[in-house]
């Protein structure tokens, strides 16, 4: 989970593994793939860096590479 700020200044928890694009148009738009928008203070690039860093800590970028090594030998 990432934490995100409401325009209401209220913090929220946020499953990052739902994001499926993020948005500045100026409001931050984050966009789950359910397709429900939410609108937060952070800008984009600081709620990108949040993913990769959940991605990180969760071991998906470790799993991925994993699975692709075990597709790739014969």
């Amino acid at each position: 989970m990432i934490s995100v700020t409401r325009l209401n200044g209220t913090q929220m928890w946020l499953n990052a593994l739902l994001i499926e694009t993020v948005e500045e148009t100026p409001d931050t738009y984050i966009t789950l793939v359910t397709g429900k928008r939410l609108i937060v203070l952070e800008k984009a690039v600081d709620i990108i860096v949040l993913v990769k860093q959940y991605n990180q800590e969760i071991g998906v970028n470790n799993a991925t590479i994993k699975v692709q090594q075990m597709e790739e030998s014969p």
